[in-house]
């Protein structure tokens, strides 16, 4: 099938001025320009450009996402990872959702309100409980203060580094390289900075502590919750094996 660039742009809420941006950019061109100069796309194309805009919704900018295009060539993979996030959203959403509904038919009927499930799907300090077991009390009072202190827009950004952050990681992993190679340190450092950045953990402002950095990346294989995000087993393994490798080398 092929699509011309006006029906592109009414399937996806877009505009022909974009897409044209997009190709401009390399980020994704039209599969041919007919005689008559209109673009059409065809399936590939359109499997593309759904890849941009599901990036896009994580708050990757263009010059970002084309990055993360040009080092993830598997779309399938690619895309099956988004889906397994999609769906932890999706699960997110509908606990927020009937919180909410709850909390109509007790205002509504006059019955009684229960916090705990009025706030099913918003608590962001899940993991409360766990991060004071493993580095204590100040740890979590500080990250939590950071992140409600943030706006929007800072959450947004903060957010969409680390998307591109776990998606790098991703496609290093399925390329199958050595966790020692250059390519795999760089994303080392980029993560160690990563975490330095958050308050409340070991070494904030400067260089995360090396028993901090590798334990966490432990976690990263033995959690299977962290292992998902990575791709997996084999992809927190990568990610665990160049974390060991960078602190070994620099901290």
């Amino acid at each position: 099938m092929e699509a011309s660039i006006q029906q592109v742009a009414r399937l996806t809420g877009t505009t022909s001025r974009a897409l044209r941006h997009y190709d401009a950019l390399g980020l994704l061109s039209p599969s041919r320009i007919g005689d008559n100069g209109y673009r059409r796309y065809d399936e590939d194309s359109l499997v593309r450009l759904q890849r941009i805009l599901l990036l896009r919704e994580l708050g990757l900018g263009l010059q970002q996402i084309r990055r993360v295009l040009d080092q993830e060539q598997d779309e399938t993979t690619a895309l099956h990872r988004h889906l397994a996030w999609l769906r932890s959203e999706q699960d997110r959403l509908a606990r927020q959702v009937a919180s909410v509904e709850r909390t109509i038919t007790a205002r509504q009927d006059g019955g009684p309100i229960v916090a705990e499930d009025m706030f099913d799907g918003f608590d962001h300090t899940a993991y409360r409980e766990e991060v004071e077991q493993r580095w204590g009390p100040a740890a979590y009072t500080s990250s939590d203060a950071w992140w409600r202190g943030m706006g929007e827009a800072e959450r947004a950004a903060w957010q969409a580094r680390s998307a591109e952050l776990i998606t790098l990681w991703a496609t290093a992993a399925e390329a199958g390289g050595d966790p020692g190679s250059d390519d795999a340190q760089e994303l080392a450092a980029r993560h160690v900075a990563w975490l330095g950045s958050i308050p409340g953990t070991p070494g904030h402002g400067g260089a995360p502590v090396a028993e901090y950095v590798r334990g966490l990346a432990e976690m990263y294989v033995a959690d299977e919750r962290f292992a998902a995000t990575y791709g997996g087993p084999r992809g927190a393994a990568f990610v665990r094996d160049a974390l060991h490798e960078y602190a070994a080398r620099h901290l």
